[in-house]
């Protein structure tokens, strides 16, 4: 099954199955970079939180959670729900689901279209899901309420979801949850790219056409985990992630969703406030000039041309010009970096939705630093993972969250509250936490009218949580990279 889509379980077999203790959770998918013994290809499994009163009857919404970490890395033992369910005064049904990643998940080529699948990974997401809906009633879920949440990859896939088979099968879910969605440049699944890429992991795995006797990827699927593992770590890490394929993902997501096609669901998606500075590429003193921000800012975007660089540094303007808002280049270089990569996809698609008709439509601005985080790399404020601190637990799969302070315990239920509302009706302000603002929804194109929530800290009795206009520059600038993304192309 290497390469190939997921199968679905034999379901019938029930006298015969071997009975698991499934109360602990299963080896991740393999990472990258990949060691022995860390891991395993036999992966796909998921987790369910119930309230321990739910049963078959019940019919509670469902929130499925699809973890981050760039498509090459990942666990969703490090992201439990355990606080979700417990908090949810109603009830939700928690899941969260793994999925294969790095070459294993989302190897491309003119020799795995012969003979095996593209965007696996994504396949097996899908797959989760459709298991949900399947089986997700016997522990008191209802399969017609699933709210399907990802961050970073985790939103990315969000996204994929959304536009899978360019809208015209329908989701296995009605609401979705974006946060921090994180893009990097997407490939045809037969460019070029795509077969360099799969030359050299199986060069590096001892499969290449010379050494196999010509079948290459037949040599793949019989190899050895060892084997394979050493083809994963010749490869960049992250440079194998999901392809525009003609099926699953027929097209750029950027151009499904300015085509309308998609499927329409109740929309949250956001980002933080300065997601940008993680992805950067440096600290404040390494930015000086234009060539600064190329150097460090643009190589996640090789394809970007000249004549593209030349619009953005127009459209952003040099630190301390006339009228600049940026007070230095790392500013400018950051803001950037975060537009392009997580801060303009939410209100892409929250447009989207809204011009098919949807209501259910709201945005955020993530304002509250992991203080960890914060105290190792000051200049970075709220960034990336900070939306996680949602969960209070100890150690999980290398993922230490360090216990909560009372004004930060005070910012996690409420958040929780927002997130579970949604999940529950489809607005976060009607579970929302006594006190809290009430979530206004992303309104539409005039820029006066966006509006989203700003989760920030307070002191030990109230969150400094508001409910902000978004400003207009910002307004602008997403509407240029919108723009851009419309007429990007994949690289064939």
């Amino acid at each position: 099954m290497r390469f190939r889509a997921p199968q679905k379980l034999d379901e019938s077999a029930r006298g015969s199955a071997q009975v698991m203790d499934a109360r602990n959770f299963a080896a991740p998918c393999v990472q990258q970079p990949a060691a022995d013994g860390v891991g395993s290809e036999d992966c796909l499994r998921l987790n369910i939180w119930k309230p321990v009163s739910a049963s078959s009857s019940s019919k509670l919404p469902v929130a499925v959670y699809i973890h981050g970490g760039g498509f090459y890395a990942g666990t969703p033992q490090a992201f439990p729900l355990y606080d979700w369910i417990a908090q949810n005064s109603t009830g939700i049904v928690g899941v969260s689901i793994a999925y294969r990643m790095n070459i294993l998940g989302f190897l491309s080529g003119s020799a795995v279209h012969a003979d095996g699948d593209f965007n696996n990974g994504l396949l097996d997401q899908r797959a989760a899901l459709d298991w949900v809906h399947r089986h997700i009633a016997k522990f008191g879920g209802d399969p017609d309420r699933v709210t399907i949440i990802g961050e970073s990859a985790g939103a990315a896939s969000v996204v994929h979801q959304i536009v899978a088979y360019g809208g015209a099968k329908g989701a296995p879910f009605q609401r979705a949850v974006a946060q921090s969605i994180g893009y990097d440049p997407m490939i045809d699944s037969l460019s070029p790219l795509a077969e360099e890429l799969y030359k050299n992991f199986s060069i590096a795995a001892g499969c290449s056409s010379t050494q196999s006797g010509g079948d290459a990827l037949a040599c793949l699927r019989e190899a050895s985990i060892e084997n394979v593992i050493a083809g994963i770590n010749a490869v960049g890490t992250g440079d194998i992630a999901p392809v525009v394929d003609g099926t699953f993902i027929p097209a750029l997501p950027s151009h499904l969703i300015a085509n309308g096609r998609f499927s329409e669901v109740d929309f949250i998606g956001g980002h933080c406030a300065n997601d940008g500075r993680t992805f950067v590429g440096g600290k404040p003193s390494d930015f000086v000039t234009d060539a600064d921000i190329v150097k460090h800012v643009f190589p996640r975007w090789p394809f970007v041309t000249n004549s593209t660089l030349q619009k953005v540094f127009d459209f952003y303007p040099r630190a301390n010009t006339s009228g600049s808002p940026f007070a230095t280049e790392y500013d400018r270089a950051w803001t950037i970096a975060q537009d392009v990569l997580f801060g303009c996809m939410d209100q892409f698609l929250a447009d989207a939705l809204l011009m098919k008709g949807k209501k259910n439509v709201f945005t955020f601005r993530w304002n509250t630093p992991d203080p960890v985080l914060l105290a190792s790399s000051p200049w970075e404020d709220a960034v990336g993972t900070d939306t996680l601190t949602g969960t209070n637990s100890a150690a999980n799969a290398g993922f230490t969250f360090t216990a909560f302070n009372s004004s930060e315990t005070l910012v996690s239920k409420e958040a929780i509250a927002y997130w579970t509302s949604f999940v529950s009706s489809g607005d976060p302000s009607t579970g929302k936490a006594p006190g809290s603002p009430s979530w206004q929804g992303f309104t539409g194109s005039n820029g006066s009218s966006r509006s989203r929530i700003a989760p920030t800290l307070g002191d030990d009795k109230v969150t400094g949580t508001t409910l902000e206009r978004i400003p207009e520059f910002e307004v602008e600038r997403c509407a240029f990279w919108m723009q851009e993304w419309v007429t990007a192309q994949t690289k064939v």
